[in-house]
């Protein structure tokens, strides 16, 4: 019993490190009705930048992180909205998901040039001490991941539904030409949406990075369960990267503790399925059109 415990609560983490990444795909989607699949090198540019910062420019982790931020803020919010996503949102979903995948693809080849291929080690910021919960132990970092992911993630839930800002966020997505019309200032709500995925980015990067390394293809995996977790808890609903996130993390842990190793990586495909088949709209979902 105390075994299986062990592997639900670092499951946990693995899939709040999960939530974070499709907590970026919801955000999007819901707010600029975007689908980024250059979400997981977005987690993978601010992790090497901090790295720079680190050592390069001899900055302690707290500052590399907040000139990360702004960086990121900048380059992955500002600029990936104006010269990619606002010339060709107009003309639907497809020519976006196949930019962002060419986007993808480039931006890894451009790290591996710079800083090789080989992983990088990075600092965590939870100290390196187990957490004793009566007979259970747990890792600073494991506990920290979970914790941090899930105010995140409700606090971005109550920021789309219970602000004005959130509101006209979601009135620009779901309606542009109505939202005008309301007098709602669509270019400013799209560009928040974008600061705000980015600044994620950052903070998903500064978790995620000590326990995958640093190096140019982390995003492949963790991009693509991201996604998986997305859609399992529902791509219209924030809560539900998380839900699907914890779900594939845990599953991911139990599947490969008590059937095989070998079947883990797929865990998230044939939850993926399994929740398209019974429930298309995901498990936390709305199958009706979106209301603000």
């Amino acid at each position: 019993m105390f075994m299986f415990l062990q592997l639900v609560i670092s499951g946990l983490a693995t899939g709040a490190i999960y939530a974070l990444v499709a907590l970026g795909f919801t955000l999007l989607w819901q707010a600029s009705g975007t689908i980024n699949f250059a979400q997981g090198e977005f987690v993978m540019l601010p992790a090497f930048m901090m790295l720079f910062c680190l050592n390069t420019l001899h900055a302690p982790l707290w500052l590399a992180f907040v000139i990360t931020c702004v960086v990121a803020m900048v380059v992955l919010g500002q600029f990936f909205n104006r010269l990619l996503v606002a010339p060709l949102r107009r003309h639907g979903v497809i020519p976006l998901v196949i930019a962002t995948l060419g986007l993808s693809t480039g931006l890894q080849a451009l790290v591996k040039t710079q800083f090789g291929a080989e992983p990088l080690p990075f600092p965590s910021i939870f100290p390196s001490d187990l957490l004793h919960i009566g007979p259970l132990t747990a890792s600073w970092s494991d506990v920290g991941t979970f914790v941090i992911a899930g105010l995140i993630v409700f606090g971005m839930q109550a920021l789309l539904t219970r602000t004005l800002t959130g509101r006209a966020m979601q009135a620009v997505a779901q309606n542009t030409e109505g939202a005008q019309v309301l007098g709602i200032n669509v270019k400013r709500m799209v560009l928040y949406t974008f600061l705000a995925n980015a600044a994620l980015a950052s903070v998903a990067a500064l978790l995620v990075t000590p326990t995958y390394l640093a190096q140019f293809d982390m995003g492949n995996t963790l991009s693509l369960k991201a996604f998986y977790a997305a859609i399992i808890g529902g791509f219209n609903e924030t809560r539900g990267a998380l839900l699907g996130g914890l779900l594939i993390g845990v599953l991911e842990n139990l599947v490969s503790a008590y059937v095989s190793p070998s079947y883990k990586d797929g865990v998230a495909l044939i939850l993926f399925m399994v929740v398209i088949m019974f429930r298309p709209e995901g498990l936390l979902g709305k199958m009706e059109e979106r209301k603000v």
